[in-house]
């Protein structure tokens, strides 16, 4: 693709590529359907709010919704809840004892390592590797005896590496809850997320593939965590039977369990159970931008785009690459500029942000560190995590949107690979200058520290 604008970058004070916001979720760039705003009402409408009321559960909009869930994934349970972190808790506190040690990937949300303490557990963080994707090796050096399960993350919308996860796991002998949250509707090899494991959790928050403003779900096809999870939700007074055919049925005696009130109301259900149907369009909308965005880059010396763990194995959410130009505050400033040129984006590791995907921003994990002694307890994580930007995707970007992208993301890339030459003659006359001057010393013609450019490295 040709740029066809100004060649002066926005952040230098020449013409942005577009002057109108970047869509997003947070400004009602959703996927929601006239369907979905139906369903909504109706729920309204009925005056039947809780999920247990008066009538037989597969009446409800909550009974309908975990039907659809269960034909949708293949799974023999689904229960609907209030957030993905609950879900991820109750899966837990379904199969984990409490004060046990859960393994988890560095690069998350801040809400995994959190629905591990919430499950009265304690996170362990594993680096992850080149792709983000939680690294099965370093997994295995840092485990111990202690660690009850693990939670790999199919984080930013990419499969982990579940092959891999579920053999580790099953050669030490301990369950794999998912935590889908980031990636409602991939598949990896034909098969669904969240149905590896012996559980998987789903949010159904604003930005994800279903959107209820806030929800989530857990699937699973083992009986006794499922009754658990249930009971644990706030399934008081004999309704855990009603998640089963007959009360014969159920595994457990609900009295032996606290509760939690973590259940779904009718009216998010309504809305999910209806966005659902629709979800297979949603997936190819996203899939569609995703490609645009990323054919258009894909070619750029300056930058090295994510890669699944298998074709097709994710969302298309997010674009997410690392600047590998090897001077300090590079991934930092290429966001800056792409800001600037009218594109939202994030370099992960900005020291300037404080971003809840990095896991030295986890504090609550770390009491008393400082973050330098932080990062240097993952130390690869930190590294990627500061070279990789991330641009999200609606999947309600049109053509143009995605063209804007791509122009925004070469006219950057192009200035930066510019100076990456510079530097690199820098470097190649430094001996002959060196000789030519009789002298040991070298002053380095560098670029001014301006706006634009982080100075080549010396």
């Amino acid at each position: 693709m040709q740029l066809k604008v100004d060649g002066h970058l926005a952040i230098e004070g020449g013409d942005p590529v577009r002057t109108r916001p970047w869509p997003t979720y947070d400004k009602g760039a959703v996927f929601v359907s006239e369907e979905d705003q139906n369903a909504g009402l109706r729920a309204l409408r009925s005056r039947l709010y809780f999920r247990y009321d008066c009538r037989p559960t597969a009446q409800t909009e909550t009974g309908r919704l975990e039907a659809k869930l269960q034909s949708y994934f293949g799974v023999r349970h689904a229960l609907a809840c209030h957030s993905g972190t609950t879900a991820i808790a109750l899966a837990l506190m379904a199969r984990v004892e409490p004060g046990s040690v859960v393994a988890t990937q560095a690069f998350s949300f801040a809400a995994t390592p959190s629905a591990i303490l919430l499950a009265g557990c304690r996170p362990l963080l594993v680096e992850v590797d080149d792709d983000l994707h939680l690294d099965v090796e370093d997994l295995r050096a840092r485990y111990s005896p202690e660690v009850k399960a693990v939670v790999p993350v199919h984080m930013r919308g990419f499969a982990a590496p579940m092959r891999a996860v579920m053999r580790f796991a099953d050669e030490v002998g301990i369950p794999v809850i998912e935590d889908v949250v980031p990636a409602l509707g991939v598949s990896l090899n034909a098969r669904r997320l969240g149905t590896f494991g012996v559980a998987g959790a789903f949010s159904t928050q604003s930005d994800k593939s279903i959107n209820t403003g806030e929800g989530g779900f857990l699937l699973t096809d083992d009986t006794e965590l499922f009754a658990r999870a249930v009971v644990y939700s706030g399934a008081y007074e004999g309704r855990c039977a009603r998640h089963f055919e007959a009360p014969s049925q159920v595994p457990i005696c609900d009295l032996d369990y606290p509760i939690f009130a973590f259940r779904m109301d009718e009216i998010r259900a309504a809305v999910a159970a209806s966005a659902l149907d629709r979800l297979p369009l949603r997936l190819k909308l996203q899939r569609s931008v995703y490609g645009r965005v990323s054919r258009g880059v894909a070619d750029l010396a300056p930058i090295t785009l994510r890669r699944p763990v298998a074709p097709g194995a994710c969302l298309g959410e997010s674009l997410l690459f690392r600047v590998r130009d090897g001077r300090d505050g590079a991934a930092a400033w290429f966001a800056r500029a792409l800001r600037r040129e009218g594109i939202d984006a994030r370099n992960l590791g900005d020291p300037a942000e404080s971003n809840i995907r990095c896991f030295w921003n986890w504090r609550f994990l770390f009491p008393g560190r400082s973050v330098s002694e932080i990062k240097a307890l993952l130390p690869r994580t930190t590294g990627l995590l500061e070279e990789t930007v991330d641009i999200p995707l609606a999947p309600t970007l049109t053509e143009a949107d995605c063209e804007d992208a791509v122009l925004a993301i070469r006219k950057v890339a192009a200035q930066l690979d510019m100076t990456a030459s510079r530097s690199r003659r820098f470097k190649a006359l430094a001996p002959a200058r060196l000789q030519a001057a009789g002298s040991s010393r070298l002053t380095w013609p560098v670029v001014p520290r301006t706006q634009s450019l982080p100075p080549p490295a010396s």
